[in-house]
């Protein structure tokens, strides 16, 4: 008992420190709290005597002899040798200011930018929330460092990515350059319609004298935002000689690009296919003429919508490393809205008392809860009690988790994944993250050839930058005294060859040491590749053949339908003659009694995939390995059922590190006598032989 009001007070504490990180002091007037790296300056005698300013610009001379001489009138007298007078210092601070708006987004938005009030009434200042901050920094670092911004958002609802992102545009175009032009493209008009209001609406209000510099003269009447033809689509602010487009994917010639350097592609996942034009054409459309330079802009945001779309290839692609772009996701946690504050400290603390004690109870009492597992799950992902004791009202509305997680994801994965189609919980997946860390070395096997008999003779190890092989753990080689019998355990996934949209090959190799005390195996190398598949059943028995003449099993699945039977048995047998430890499918009696040769390698048929499924979904719950790979967590996070009651990876992602392990764990546990030391004065001199599968 005591040891649970320690954990609940411990849990109340960490929520105190999340509640005080969420609402942590910004004041974008003054500066702090506020973005980027600042100083702390005060100037005695100026309008807002103490400031947070960005670090760089401190460079700025002004601003430098500004906060040395910590006066306006010092700086006037005694740096500028001048008389001090009300016009003088009234320049500078204009200049001051000015400086600011150009380093310090976040002050110009909160001083200049009036913005539709969520709630209605009067138009209000832009002053960014927590999010918006977060997204602001991820422009401004790019920016900064001379790049060109390519971003792709996955976002929740109703927290203002889509304001930042205009309004950030306009900062580019009225402070930071002229000639800059943007294109707004949306799923429907009134979507984009409704982005450039945001910038008509700050426009109105924005003083002509800032799209002027200091020296220009101008006039308070002159016309900030005018109309270009006849469609209405275009805009132009003259003093700036910048445009402003808005198109639709409905009519994707009005998304036709230009002389255009910032594109904000909106709701990019409700876009449809219009005859002859897909999402890819819109946005190739919009986007080619923009190259990759500083002060250039392409954003595509969106609330999921399904898999295999062009929005999620795309994120998928961008969270890879793959693409252009960056990725970037908001959870609805991360929200200061999405909050309720309970009645009293006593609610609280009972609300914590409630959450620890049912942290493992996977029962809903209905469609419209979650279960105690799934609201810990949020816990441990960074929700605050207030956010969870929110999502527990707000769940009510909607009779399945997938409604739910659509609107208000917790993650990048949960959002693109529907309801109930996860074969493996994200609980039992999560416990293995902590254990899994990057390889020891990275390389590959190499025997005297690359085939046939000599590729299995001077077997050695060699580290390369470019290697497919990751290793966790080196062999360990059977001393004089002792053999260990059935250590290691090698398993091939085989892709379809090296084509450009193939599959990946993996060979896993398993340490099955531990299992002699009672312990779990271990993941300790992955090989991880394109090859052809009769090169890949060579290195796989190189890599059995490293580890102490493993136990090789080959997924023949590929082999037997991408060849003909007679290629597959072949490519199987030719490994036979050399290697003798392959795993060969159990015969039948029917299969002896006929004299029929032993098929090698593990069949997946729709009954043995749903044996192996079945076998690691039972591994994962009670945590039976020990996994090193995040990208085999991945892939356990994205596997689905079907309509059809089948299993696969969600459309864009991959199941090739899943299969390994759903056959290797099967044959790990159940078809595998346990490892055994063999002292040498017992020792015989080992037989090898076909391992036979037991019937499934």
């Amino acid at each position: 008992m005591g040891n649970i009001s320690k954990s609940i007070r411990a849990i109340i504490k960490q929520n105190a420190d999340r509640n005080n990180a969420m609402q942590a002091y910004f004041n974008p007037v003054t500066g702090e709290g506020s973005i980027l790296d600042r100083v702390k300056v005060v100037i005695s005698d100026f309008p807002i005597k103490e400031q947070y300013l960005p670090t760089n610009m401190m460079n700025v001379p002004l601003v430098k002899n500004l906060v040395k001489t910590g006066s306006v009138k010092r700086f006037l007298t005694e740096y500028l040798d001048i008389d001090y007078c009300e016009e003088n210092a009234h320049s500078v601070v204009e200049q001051f200011v000015r400086i600011r708006y150009k380093f310090d987004f976040c002050f110009w938005a909160a001083v200049q930018v009036y913005i539709k009030q969520k709630s209605g009434g009067e138009d209000i200042l832009f002053r960014l929330n927590r999010s918006q901050r977060r997204l602001i920094t991820v422009f401004e670092n790019k920016r900064l460092a001379g790049l060109p911004i390519r971003l792709i958002l996955l976002k929740a609802r109703q927290w203002g990515g889509s304001t930042a992102t205009q309004m950030y545009f306009a900062w580019l175009q009225l402070i930071h350059k002229t000639g800059l032009n943007s294109l707004i493209v949306a799923h429907v008009k009134d979507t984009s319609t409704e982005i450039l209001d945001m910038f008509d609406r700050m426009l109105k209000r924005y003083p002509v004298a800032l799209l002027h510099k200091l020296s220009e003269t101008y006039s308070e009447k002159e016309d900030k935002w005018c109309g270009v033809g006849n469609t209405g689509n275009i805009h132009r602010i003259p003093q700036r000689n910048s445009k402003i487009k808005i198109g639709t994917a409905e009519k994707p010639d009005s998304a036709r690009g230009g002389d255009y350097n910032l594109v904000h592609c909106s709701e990019v996942a409700l876009w449809k296919k219009t005859e002859g034009k897909t999402p890819e054409d819109i946005v190739r459309s919009a986007c080619s003429g923009i190259l990759m330079r500083p002060y250039t802009m392409i954003v595509y945001e969106s609330t999921a919508n399904g898999t295999g779309n062009f929005f999620h290839l795309e994120y998928i692609a961008a969270k890879k490393g793959l693409s252009q772009f960056i990725s970037m996701f908001v959870a609805w946690f991360e929200i200061e809205l999405y909050q309720q504050p309970f009645d009293s400290d006593k609610a609280k603390n009972d609300f914590a008392s409630w959450l620890f004690k049912n942290k493992n109870n996977d029962f809903a009492n209905s469609n419209r809860e979650e279960n105690g597992k799934y609201l810990w799950w949020l816990w441990e992902k960074g929700a605050t009690l207030e956010g969870i004791n929110w999502y527990i009202a707000e769940r009510k509305k909607y009779t399945s988790h997938g409604d739910m997680a659509s609107e208000y994801p917790s993650d990048d994965i949960e959002a693109f994944t529907f309801s109930g189609r996860m074969v493996f919980p994200r609980e039992d997946i999560e416990q293995f993250r902590p254990y899994c860390k990057p390889p020891k070395w990275i390389g590959e096997i190499y025997g005297r050839e690359e085939t046939g008999e000599q590729a299995l003779e001077d077997l050695r190890f060699k580290q390369e930058e470019t290697g497919r092989l990751s290793m966790w753990a080196d062999v360990e080689q059977d001393d004089e005294d002792e053999e260990v019998t059935d250590r290691y355990l090698v398993v091939v996934d085989v892709c379809k060859g090296r084509t450009k949209n193939a599959d990946y090959s993996v060979i896993l190799v398993l340490d099955r040491i531990y299992m002699i005390d009672g312990d779990k195996p271990a993941v300790i190398a992955q090989w991880y590749g394109h090859i052809d598949m009769d090169l890949l059943a060579w290195k796989a028995t190189q890599i059995a053949s490293y580890y102490n003449d493993a136990l090789l099993v080959i997924e023949s699945n590929t082999l037997e339908t991408n060849n003909t039977k007679g290629e597959a048995e072949y490519i199987l047998n030719i490994i036979k003659e050399v290697y003798p430890n392959l795993y060969a499918r159990k015969q039948s009696a029917e299969d002896i009694e006929e004299g029929r040769p032993r098929k090698y390698g593990f069949h997946t048929n729709t009954l043995t995939k749903k044996v192996i499924t079945h076998n690691l979904k039972t591994v994962l719950r009670e945590h039976l390995y020990v996994e090193r790979d995040e990208g085999c967590l991945d892939e356990y996070l994205t596997y689905i059922e079907t309509d059809k009651g089948g299993y696969e990876a969600m459309s864009g992602h991959h199941d090739d590190k899943l299969m390994t392990r759903s056959i290797g764990l099967h044959v790990c546990f159940k078809e595998m006598d346990l490892p055994t030391i063999i002292k040498s004065s017992h020792v015989k001199v080992p037989q090898k032989r076909a391992i036979s599968a037991a019937t499934l």
